[in-house]
């Protein structure tokens, strides 16, 4: 197992398109009520695991890069804006943990590597 084996470059990118989503959400809540805003929203999920299913997941890792798509698909108000904020506080709550989640993986893993290293005490 290499310092930058497949889990640590999943563990990466995941917490690289959490952070993309938390943006977007953001921006999200910060124009719900700007006249003809639409939502957008990065799906990290389906290409990580797009990534990762692959027979060359490294590589496939390595070069993934996450794109915030605006929604143009659900219902508008009348002022041409689709945000809908219990939702979009909704997927901030959820993305978060996520996020929370994924750094306390890799913090785990540090922790590890420091162990084998010798420079940490368990």
């Amino acid at each position: 197992m290499g310092l930058f084996d497949t889990t640590q470059l999943g563990l990466e990118q995941a917490l690289s398109g959490a952070s993309l989503r938390q943006r977007a959400i953001a921006n999200n809540i910060a124009n719900a009520n700007t006249a003809g805003y639409k939502r957008s929203d990065v799906d990290f999920h389906s290409a990580l695991a797009g990534a990762l299913g692959a027979p060359d997941a490294q590589s496939r890792l390595r070069g993934l890069s996450f794109k915030t798509e605006t929604d143009t698909s659900s219902a508008t108000r009348a002022d041409g804006n689709n945000v809908d904020i219990d939702q979009e506080l909704a997927n901030l709550s959820q993305t978060s943990l996520e996020y929370q989640s994924l750094v306390t993986v890799a913090r785990a893993r540090l922790a590890m590597l420091q162990i084998a290293m010798g420079t940490r005490q368990s």
